[in-house]
Protein backbone atom coordinates (compact mmCIF):
# COMPACT_ATOMS: atom_id res chain seq x y z
CA UNK A 1 0.00 0.00 0.00
CA UNK A 2 1.30 3.49 -1.11
CA UNK A 3 1.84 5.78 1.78
CA UNK A 4 0.38 9.02 0.19
CA UNK A 5 2.44 12.18 1.94
CA UNK A 6 1.31 14.57 -1.51
CA UNK A 7 -1.99 13.54 -2.92
CA UNK A 8 -2.31 14.88 -6.63
CA UNK A 9 1.02 12.68 -7.71
CA UNK A 10 -0.38 9.06 -8.38
CA UNK A 11 -2.60 9.67 -11.59
CA UNK A 12 -0.19 11.63 -13.13
CA UNK A 13 1.98 8.30 -13.20
CA UNK A 14 -0.49 6.13 -14.82
CA UNK A 15 -3.18 8.38 -16.86
CA UNK A 16 -0.87 9.81 -19.39
CA UNK A 17 -1.73 9.05 -22.87
CA UNK A 18 -0.35 5.89 -24.02
CA UNK A 19 1.72 8.38 -26.63
CA UNK A 20 3.82 9.99 -23.80
CA UNK A 21 4.53 7.13 -22.43
CA UNK A 22 8.47 5.72 -22.74
CA UNK A 23 8.63 2.30 -25.17
CA UNK A 24 8.13 -0.81 -23.63
CA UNK A 25 11.41 -1.61 -22.17
CA UNK A 26 12.46 -5.41 -24.23
CA UNK A 27 14.41 -6.82 -21.21
CA UNK A 28 12.71 -6.56 -17.73
CA UNK A 29 15.13 -4.28 -15.22
CA UNK A 30 15.29 -6.61 -12.24
CA UNK A 31 19.05 -4.78 -10.96
CA UNK A 32 17.55 -2.71 -8.36
CA UNK A 33 15.91 -2.54 -5.04
CA UNK A 34 13.94 -5.79 -4.11
CA UNK A 35 13.85 -6.55 -7.94
CA UNK A 36 12.51 -3.19 -9.13
CA UNK A 37 14.49 -1.34 -12.03
CA UNK A 38 17.27 0.44 -10.79
CA UNK A 39 15.95 3.76 -11.78
CA UNK A 40 13.60 3.31 -8.68
CA UNK A 41 16.40 4.21 -6.40
CA UNK A 42 17.51 7.38 -8.04
CA UNK A 43 13.63 8.71 -7.99
CA UNK A 44 13.18 7.72 -4.39
CA UNK A 45 16.28 9.45 -3.46
CA UNK A 46 15.26 12.28 -5.34
CA UNK A 47 11.74 12.32 -4.79
CA UNK A 48 12.73 11.88 -0.80
CA UNK A 49 15.23 15.11 -0.79
CA UNK A 50 12.34 17.32 -2.46
CA UNK A 51 9.69 16.56 -0.03
CA UNK A 52 12.96 17.38 2.66
CA UNK A 53 13.49 20.89 1.40
CA UNK A 54 9.22 21.36 1.26
CA UNK A 55 8.52 20.20 4.41
CA UNK A 56 11.34 21.42 6.00
CA UNK A 57 10.97 24.77 4.54
CA UNK A 58 7.09 24.77 5.19
CA UNK A 59 7.36 24.07 9.03
CA UNK A 60 9.49 27.15 9.82
CA UNK A 61 7.96 29.78 7.11
CA UNK A 62 5.09 30.88 9.12
CA UNK A 63 7.46 31.13 12.49
CA UNK A 64 9.73 33.14 10.97
CA UNK A 65 7.33 35.41 9.43
CA UNK A 66 5.74 36.12 12.22
CA UNK A 67 8.95 36.30 14.60
CA UNK A 68 10.01 39.31 15.81
CA UNK A 69 13.00 41.43 13.90
CA UNK A 70 14.91 41.15 16.95
CA UNK A 71 14.48 37.21 16.75
CA UNK A 72 15.82 37.24 12.97
CA UNK A 73 12.02 37.73 11.86
CA UNK A 74 9.96 39.50 9.31
CA UNK A 75 7.56 40.74 12.46
CA UNK A 76 4.56 40.24 10.28
CA UNK A 77 1.41 39.61 12.17
CA UNK A 78 -0.63 36.52 12.10
CA UNK A 79 -3.33 37.52 9.25
CA UNK A 80 -0.24 38.96 7.11
CA UNK A 81 1.79 35.68 7.22
CA UNK A 82 -0.65 34.02 7.17
CA UNK A 83 -1.95 35.29 3.64
CA UNK A 84 1.22 34.96 2.28
CA UNK A 85 1.89 31.19 3.45
CA UNK A 86 -1.81 30.52 2.16
CA UNK A 87 -1.21 31.68 -1.67
CA UNK A 88 2.33 30.20 -1.45
CA UNK A 89 0.81 26.75 -0.34
CA UNK A 90 -2.14 27.30 -3.44
CA UNK A 91 0.72 27.87 -5.90
CA UNK A 92 2.91 25.06 -5.48
CA UNK A 93 -0.06 22.96 -6.05
CA UNK A 94 -1.75 25.02 -8.67
CA UNK A 95 1.49 25.06 -10.63
CA UNK A 96 1.34 21.29 -10.96
CA UNK A 97 -1.36 21.73 -13.80
CA UNK A 98 1.21 23.35 -16.16
CA UNK A 99 3.89 21.93 -15.08
CA UNK A 100 2.68 18.72 -16.68
CA UNK A 101 1.41 20.70 -19.77
CA UNK A 102 4.84 21.91 -19.93
CA UNK A 103 6.98 19.10 -19.35
CA UNK A 104 4.58 16.84 -22.28
CA UNK A 105 5.04 19.25 -24.57
CA UNK A 106 7.91 20.98 -24.56
CA UNK A 107 11.02 20.14 -21.87
CA UNK A 108 9.73 16.36 -21.86
CA UNK A 109 9.68 14.69 -18.63
CA UNK A 110 13.42 14.01 -17.49
CA UNK A 111 14.18 17.81 -18.15
CA UNK A 112 11.47 18.83 -16.59
CA UNK A 113 12.20 17.15 -12.89
CA UNK A 114 15.83 18.56 -13.31
CA UNK A 115 14.70 22.44 -13.92
CA UNK A 116 12.13 21.67 -11.36
CA UNK A 117 14.78 20.89 -9.28
CA UNK A 118 17.22 23.60 -9.83
CA UNK A 119 14.79 26.22 -9.18
CA UNK A 120 13.35 24.90 -6.02
CA UNK A 121 17.31 24.63 -4.72
CA UNK A 122 18.04 28.28 -5.93
CA UNK A 123 14.65 29.10 -3.64
CA UNK A 124 15.78 27.37 -0.81
CA UNK A 125 19.16 29.10 -0.94
CA UNK A 126 17.43 32.49 -1.77
CA UNK A 127 15.53 32.45 1.67
CA UNK A 128 18.82 31.39 3.35
CA UNK A 129 20.47 34.55 2.28
CA UNK A 130 17.84 36.38 5.17
CA UNK A 131 17.16 39.57 2.75
CA UNK A 132 13.94 40.60 1.90
CA UNK A 133 13.64 40.75 -1.84
CA UNK A 134 15.49 37.57 -1.95
CA UNK A 135 12.46 36.23 0.44
CA UNK A 136 10.29 36.86 -1.94
CA UNK A 137 12.13 35.69 -5.27
CA UNK A 138 12.51 32.38 -3.24
CA UNK A 139 8.79 31.32 -2.78
CA UNK A 140 8.69 32.28 -6.38
CA UNK A 141 11.55 29.94 -7.63
CA UNK A 142 10.27 26.91 -5.29
CA UNK A 143 6.87 27.58 -6.51
CA UNK A 144 7.57 27.41 -9.97
CA UNK A 145 10.00 24.57 -9.58
CA UNK A 146 7.61 22.05 -7.22
CA UNK A 147 5.19 22.98 -10.22
CA UNK A 148 8.03 20.97 -12.85
CA UNK A 149 9.16 18.22 -10.26
CA UNK A 150 5.91 17.64 -8.65
CA UNK A 151 3.41 16.26 -11.28
CA UNK A 152 6.42 14.77 -13.28
CA UNK A 153 8.71 12.75 -11.30
CA UNK A 154 5.73 9.81 -10.20
CA UNK A 155 4.79 9.90 -14.42
CA UNK A 156 8.57 8.76 -14.86
CA UNK A 157 8.31 6.17 -12.16
CA UNK A 158 5.14 5.04 -14.09
CA UNK A 159 7.35 4.61 -17.72
CA UNK A 160 10.39 2.33 -15.33
CA UNK A 161 7.46 -0.86 -15.55
CA UNK A 162 5.71 -2.35 -18.70
CA UNK A 163 1.79 -1.27 -18.58
CA UNK A 164 0.86 -5.03 -17.27
CA UNK A 165 4.18 -5.15 -15.14
CA UNK A 166 3.09 -6.95 -12.04
CA UNK A 167 6.03 -4.83 -9.82
CA UNK A 168 4.57 -1.49 -10.68
CA UNK A 169 1.85 -1.03 -7.57
CA UNK A 170 4.82 -1.82 -5.37
CA UNK A 171 7.02 0.33 -6.93
CA UNK A 172 4.73 3.17 -6.17
CA UNK A 173 4.65 2.03 -2.57
CA UNK A 174 8.23 1.86 -2.50
CA UNK A 175 8.34 5.37 -4.09
CA UNK A 176 5.88 6.73 -1.51
CA UNK A 177 7.99 5.60 1.19
CA UNK A 178 10.90 8.21 0.17
CA UNK A 179 7.69 11.00 0.38
CA UNK A 180 7.56 10.22 3.92
CA UNK A 181 10.55 9.76 4.49
CA UNK A 182 11.51 12.91 3.46
CA UNK A 183 8.44 14.60 4.93
CA UNK A 184 9.10 12.72 8.88
CA UNK A 185 12.71 13.72 8.74
CA UNK A 186 12.82 17.24 7.39
CA UNK A 187 10.87 19.23 10.34
CA UNK A 188 12.94 17.69 13.13
CA UNK A 189 16.04 18.48 11.55
CA UNK A 190 15.53 22.19 9.42
CA UNK A 191 13.16 22.94 12.73
CA UNK A 192 15.87 21.97 15.15
CA UNK A 193 18.41 24.28 12.64
CA UNK A 194 15.95 27.46 12.13
CA UNK A 195 14.40 27.77 15.85
CA UNK A 196 17.01 27.28 17.71
CA UNK A 197 20.02 28.18 15.78
CA UNK A 198 18.97 30.55 12.97
CA UNK A 199 16.03 30.78 10.90
CA UNK A 200 18.73 30.75 7.54
CA UNK A 201 20.56 27.91 8.91
CA UNK A 202 17.08 25.99 8.91
CA UNK A 203 16.44 27.21 5.26
CA UNK A 204 19.98 26.42 3.97
CA UNK A 205 19.26 23.01 5.38
CA UNK A 206 16.43 22.48 3.07
CA UNK A 207 18.44 23.71 0.16
CA UNK A 208 21.34 21.25 0.93
CA UNK A 209 18.62 18.76 0.80
CA UNK A 210 17.36 19.72 -2.62
CA UNK A 211 20.69 20.03 -3.94
CA UNK A 212 22.09 16.52 -2.87
CA UNK A 213 18.44 15.38 -4.42
CA UNK A 214 19.84 17.20 -7.64
CA UNK A 215 23.43 15.23 -7.50
CA UNK A 216 22.14 12.05 -6.97
CA UNK A 217 19.28 12.46 -9.89
CA UNK A 218 21.79 13.30 -12.54
CA UNK A 219 24.61 10.78 -11.25
CA UNK A 220 21.79 8.22 -11.43
CA UNK A 221 20.36 9.55 -14.99
CA UNK A 222 21.64 6.56 -16.91
CA UNK A 223 19.54 4.07 -14.22
CA UNK A 224 16.64 5.88 -15.58
CA UNK A 225 16.88 3.77 -19.37
CA UNK A 226 14.44 5.87 -21.60
CA UNK A 227 11.78 6.75 -19.09
CA UNK A 228 11.01 10.07 -18.79
CA UNK A 229 12.92 11.43 -22.58
CA UNK A 230 10.66 13.26 -24.48
CA UNK A 231 10.04 10.56 -27.85
CA UNK A 232 9.56 12.91 -30.20
CA UNK A 233 11.19 16.81 -30.09
CA UNK A 234 8.52 19.32 -29.86
CA UNK A 235 7.25 21.18 -32.68
CA UNK A 236 7.68 25.00 -32.85
CA UNK A 237 9.47 25.06 -29.34
CA UNK A 238 9.88 28.74 -29.62
CA UNK A 239 6.32 29.72 -30.49
CA UNK A 240 4.77 27.55 -27.79
CA UNK A 241 6.92 29.18 -24.89
CA UNK A 242 6.23 32.76 -26.59
CA UNK A 243 2.68 31.70 -25.91
CA UNK A 244 3.46 30.04 -22.27
CA UNK A 245 5.32 33.07 -21.15
CA UNK A 246 2.73 35.56 -22.51
CA UNK A 247 0.17 33.88 -20.60
CA UNK A 248 1.40 33.75 -17.21
CA UNK A 249 2.07 37.33 -17.75
CA UNK A 250 -0.95 38.13 -18.41
CA UNK A 251 -2.54 35.95 -15.67
CA UNK A 252 0.23 38.04 -13.72
CA UNK A 253 -1.06 41.36 -14.69
CA UNK A 254 -4.46 40.49 -14.00
CA UNK A 255 -3.97 39.25 -10.72
CA UNK A 256 -1.71 42.41 -9.64
CA UNK A 257 -4.54 44.54 -11.29
CA UNK A 258 -7.40 43.22 -9.23
CA UNK A 259 -5.22 42.64 -6.05
CA UNK A 260 -7.86 43.61 -3.67
CA UNK A 261 -10.46 41.46 -5.34
CA UNK A 262 -8.13 38.51 -5.16
CA UNK A 263 -10.37 36.03 -3.50
CA UNK A 264 -13.17 37.23 -6.21
CA UNK A 265 -10.58 36.47 -8.92
CA UNK A 266 -9.95 32.56 -7.85
CA UNK A 267 -13.25 32.01 -7.24
CA UNK A 268 -14.48 32.88 -10.53
CA UNK A 269 -11.14 31.47 -12.06
CA UNK A 270 -12.27 28.22 -10.43
CA UNK A 271 -15.98 29.00 -11.28
CA UNK A 272 -15.29 29.23 -15.51
CA UNK A 273 -12.61 26.10 -14.76
CA UNK A 274 -15.75 23.91 -13.95
CA UNK A 275 -17.88 25.32 -16.81
CA UNK A 276 -15.45 24.60 -19.26
CA UNK A 277 -15.07 20.88 -17.86
CA UNK A 278 -18.63 19.98 -17.54
CA UNK A 279 -19.62 21.01 -21.29
CA UNK A 280 -16.41 18.83 -22.22
CA UNK A 281 -18.80 15.65 -21.75
CA UNK A 282 -19.96 14.26 -24.87
CA UNK A 283 -22.39 12.35 -23.64
CA UNK A 284 -25.25 12.42 -20.81
CA UNK A 285 -23.32 10.02 -18.69
CA UNK A 286 -20.25 11.79 -18.94
CA UNK A 287 -21.62 14.61 -17.90
CA UNK A 288 -23.07 12.94 -14.86
CA UNK A 289 -19.66 11.85 -13.61
CA UNK A 290 -17.96 14.72 -14.41
CA UNK A 291 -20.77 16.79 -12.69
CA UNK A 292 -20.01 14.03 -9.67
CA UNK A 293 -16.05 15.16 -9.88
CA UNK A 294 -17.33 18.52 -9.05
CA UNK A 295 -19.54 17.98 -6.32
CA UNK A 296 -16.51 16.12 -4.61
CA UNK A 297 -14.33 18.81 -5.46
CA UNK A 298 -16.40 21.43 -2.91
CA UNK A 299 -16.15 19.02 -0.27
CA UNK A 300 -12.62 18.01 -0.92
CA UNK A 301 -11.43 22.11 -0.61
CA UNK A 302 -13.24 22.27 2.65
CA UNK A 303 -11.12 18.79 3.93
CA UNK A 304 -7.76 20.83 2.84
CA UNK A 305 -8.53 23.86 3.83
CA UNK A 306 -8.94 22.97 7.53
CA UNK A 307 -6.05 20.00 7.16
CA UNK A 308 -3.50 22.17 5.56
CA UNK A 309 -3.75 24.79 8.15
CA UNK A 310 -0.89 22.12 9.93
CA UNK A 311 1.43 24.39 8.98
CA UNK A 312 -0.38 27.45 9.77
CA UNK A 313 -2.87 27.79 12.50
CA UNK A 314 -1.59 25.15 14.22
CA UNK A 315 1.96 25.52 13.76
CA UNK A 316 1.64 28.94 15.91
CA UNK A 317 -0.37 27.13 18.41
CA UNK A 318 2.05 24.59 18.55
CA UNK A 319 4.44 27.39 19.11
CA UNK A 320 2.81 29.95 21.41
CA UNK A 321 0.16 27.11 23.49
CA UNK A 322 1.85 23.91 24.10
CA UNK A 323 3.88 22.69 26.39
CA UNK A 324 7.07 21.53 24.78
CA UNK A 325 9.64 21.45 27.63
CA UNK A 326 11.14 17.39 27.63
CA UNK A 327 14.11 17.08 30.59
CA UNK A 328 14.34 21.04 30.86
CA UNK A 329 14.94 21.14 27.31
CA UNK A 330 12.22 22.95 25.06
CA UNK A 331 12.25 21.06 21.81
CA UNK A 332 11.09 22.90 18.49
CA UNK A 333 7.40 24.00 17.59
CA UNK A 334 8.18 22.53 13.81
CA UNK A 335 8.61 19.18 15.51
CA UNK A 336 5.50 18.12 15.34
CA UNK A 337 4.94 18.28 11.59
CA UNK A 338 6.46 15.00 11.75
CA UNK A 339 3.74 13.78 13.44
CA UNK A 340 1.10 12.90 10.63
CA UNK A 341 4.03 11.73 8.19
CA UNK A 342 4.71 9.18 10.86
CA UNK A 343 0.96 7.85 11.96
CA UNK A 344 0.80 7.51 7.49
CA UNK A 345 3.14 5.55 7.64
CA UNK A 346 1.74 3.58 10.37
CA UNK A 347 -1.50 3.37 9.68
CA UNK A 348 -1.91 3.42 5.67
CA UNK A 349 -0.95 -0.79 5.60
CA UNK A 350 -4.34 -0.68 8.46
CA UNK A 351 -6.80 1.17 6.24
CA UNK A 352 -5.33 -0.80 2.94
CA UNK A 353 -6.04 -4.20 4.94
CA UNK A 354 -9.12 -2.84 6.52
CA UNK A 355 -11.18 -2.19 2.63
CA UNK A 356 -10.17 -5.03 1.57
CA UNK A 357 -11.49 -6.64 4.63
CA UNK A 358 -14.51 -5.21 4.05
CA UNK A 359 -15.44 -6.60 0.64
CA UNK A 360 -18.46 -5.56 -0.77
CA UNK A 361 -19.24 -3.96 2.38
CA UNK A 362 -16.33 -1.24 1.55
CA UNK A 363 -18.30 2.20 1.66
CA UNK A 364 -18.25 3.97 -1.31
CA UNK A 365 -16.26 7.01 -2.49
CA UNK A 366 -18.45 9.83 -1.27
CA UNK A 367 -19.28 7.74 2.12
CA UNK A 368 -15.22 7.66 2.57
CA UNK A 369 -15.12 11.50 2.13
CA UNK A 370 -17.88 11.80 4.88
CA UNK A 371 -15.51 9.99 7.00
CA UNK A 372 -12.63 12.27 6.25
CA UNK A 373 -14.61 15.40 7.00
CA UNK A 374 -15.66 13.70 10.16
CA UNK A 375 -12.24 13.13 10.96
CA UNK A 376 -10.92 16.55 10.10
CA UNK A 377 -13.38 18.20 12.18
CA UNK A 378 -12.80 16.10 15.34
CA UNK A 379 -9.17 17.44 15.53
CA UNK A 380 -9.91 20.72 15.12
CA UNK A 381 -12.94 19.46 17.99
CA UNK A 382 -9.54 18.76 20.51
CA UNK A 383 -7.78 21.36 19.80
CA UNK A 384 -11.01 23.57 20.46
CA UNK A 385 -11.36 21.86 23.55
CA UNK A 386 -7.82 22.73 24.71
CA UNK A 387 -7.55 25.80 24.11
CA UNK A 388 -10.59 26.49 26.05
CA UNK A 389 -9.20 24.09 28.87
CA UNK A 390 -5.95 26.11 28.20
CA UNK A 391 -7.88 29.85 29.12
CA UNK A 392 -4.14 31.21 26.96
CA UNK A 393 -1.77 29.17 28.96
CA UNK A 394 0.59 26.23 27.18
CA UNK A 395 -1.64 22.86 27.23
CA UNK A 396 -0.22 19.60 27.05
CA UNK A 397 1.11 18.16 23.40
CA UNK A 398 -0.30 14.82 23.65
CA UNK A 399 -3.80 17.96 22.32
CA UNK A 400 -1.98 18.45 19.01
CA UNK A 401 -0.59 14.74 18.93
CA UNK A 402 -4.54 13.85 19.12
CA UNK A 403 -5.49 16.32 16.34
CA UNK A 404 -2.87 14.66 13.95
CA UNK A 405 -4.39 11.49 14.97
CA UNK A 406 -7.57 12.26 13.60
CA UNK A 407 -6.13 14.42 10.33
CA UNK A 408 -4.23 11.22 9.12
CA UNK A 409 -7.39 9.10 9.80
CA UNK A 410 -9.18 11.92 8.20
CA UNK A 411 -6.41 11.94 4.86
CA UNK A 412 -6.13 8.03 4.68
CA UNK A 413 -10.07 7.94 4.16
CA UNK A 414 -10.28 10.90 1.72
CA UNK A 415 -6.93 11.75 0.13
CA UNK A 416 -6.40 7.85 -2.12
CA UNK A 417 -10.15 8.20 -2.43
CA UNK A 418 -10.72 11.19 -4.38
CA UNK A 419 -7.61 10.43 -6.97
CA UNK A 420 -9.05 7.00 -7.28
CA UNK A 421 -12.47 8.62 -8.03
CA UNK A 422 -11.25 11.43 -10.31
CA UNK A 423 -9.21 9.20 -12.60
CA UNK A 424 -12.36 6.87 -13.00
CA UNK A 425 -15.09 8.89 -13.78
CA UNK A 426 -12.90 11.16 -16.21
CA UNK A 427 -13.45 10.03 -19.87
CA UNK A 428 -10.40 8.87 -20.86
CA UNK A 429 -9.32 11.74 -22.91
CA UNK A 430 -9.96 14.34 -20.48
CA UNK A 431 -7.77 12.44 -17.95
CA UNK A 432 -5.22 14.85 -17.37
CA UNK A 433 -8.02 18.16 -17.00
CA UNK A 434 -10.04 16.34 -14.22
CA UNK A 435 -6.62 15.20 -12.46
CA UNK A 436 -6.14 19.26 -12.82
CA UNK A 437 -9.49 18.99 -10.67
CA UNK A 438 -7.72 17.16 -7.81
CA UNK A 439 -4.73 19.60 -8.14
CA UNK A 440 -7.08 22.90 -7.65
CA UNK A 441 -8.94 21.37 -4.51
CA UNK A 442 -5.29 21.67 -2.76
CA UNK A 443 -4.67 24.41 -4.17
CA UNK A 444 -7.89 25.93 -3.39
CA UNK A 445 -8.00 24.64 0.03
CA UNK A 446 -4.68 25.87 1.11
CA UNK A 447 -5.55 29.64 0.21
CA UNK A 448 -8.90 29.42 1.65
CA UNK A 449 -7.02 27.66 5.05
CA UNK A 450 -4.37 30.37 4.78
CA UNK A 451 -7.30 33.04 4.98
CA UNK A 452 -8.85 31.15 8.21
CA UNK A 453 -5.57 31.26 10.07
CA UNK A 454 -5.06 34.84 9.23
CA UNK A 455 -7.71 35.53 11.89
CA UNK A 456 -5.36 33.56 14.65
CA UNK A 457 -4.35 36.60 16.64
CA UNK A 458 -7.89 38.43 16.48
CA UNK A 459 -10.48 35.68 17.00
CA UNK A 460 -10.37 33.58 20.53
CA UNK A 461 -8.92 30.48 19.55
CA UNK A 462 -11.79 28.12 21.02
CA UNK A 463 -13.89 29.88 18.56
CA UNK A 464 -11.17 29.97 15.38
CA UNK A 465 -11.55 25.86 16.07
CA UNK A 466 -14.57 25.57 16.80
CA UNK A 467 -15.18 27.15 14.24
CA UNK A 468 -13.40 24.95 11.86
CA UNK A 469 -15.13 22.24 13.98
CA UNK A 470 -18.97 23.08 12.71
CA UNK A 471 -17.85 23.59 9.35
CA UNK A 472 -16.42 20.54 8.25
CA UNK A 473 -18.82 19.04 10.50
CA UNK A 474 -21.74 20.63 8.67
CA UNK A 475 -20.24 19.93 5.19
CA UNK A 476 -19.80 15.49 6.42
CA UNK A 477 -23.70 16.17 7.08
CA UNK A 478 -24.43 17.56 3.99
CA UNK A 479 -22.36 15.33 2.06
CA UNK A 480 -24.08 12.26 3.86
CA UNK A 481 -27.20 13.31 2.65
CA UNK A 482 -25.65 14.04 -0.64
CA UNK A 483 -23.99 9.95 -1.05
CA UNK A 484 -26.95 8.54 -3.34
CA UNK A 485 -27.60 11.49 -5.22
CA UNK A 486 -23.80 11.48 -6.01
CA UNK A 487 -23.38 7.63 -6.95
CA UNK A 488 -26.82 8.11 -8.90
CA UNK A 489 -24.37 11.14 -10.78
CA UNK A 490 -21.41 8.20 -11.00
CA UNK A 491 -23.59 5.86 -13.18
CA UNK A 492 -21.85 2.74 -11.46
CA UNK A 493 -18.80 3.79 -10.75
CA UNK A 494 -17.76 3.00 -6.74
Amino acid sequence: MATLKDPAEVALATDRPVSERAPTPDAIDRGGLAGHPRGLTTLFFTEMWERFSYYGMRALLILFMTASVAQGGLGWDARRAATLYGLYTAGVYFTAIPGGWIADRLLGLRRAVLVGGVLIALGHYSLALNMRPFFYAGLVLIVMGTGLLKPNISSIVGQLYAPDDARRDAGFSIFYMGINTGALIAPIICSYLGEKIAWHWGFGAAAVGMTLGLVQYVLGAKRLGQAGLMQTPPAHPGATWARVLGVIAAGGAVLWALWDYKDLVILGGTAAYFVWMVRQGQTPVERKRIGAVVVLFVFATLFWAAFEQAGSSLNLFAQRFTRRIVFGWEFPAGWFQSINSLFLVLLAPVFAWTWIRLGRREPSSPSKFVIGLVCVGLGFLVVAVAAWLGHGEPVSPWWLIALYFFHTLGELSLSPVGMSAVTKLAPTRLVGSMMGVWFLSISLGNFIGGRVAGLFETFPLPSLFGAVFLTTTASAIVLALLVRPIRRLMSGVH
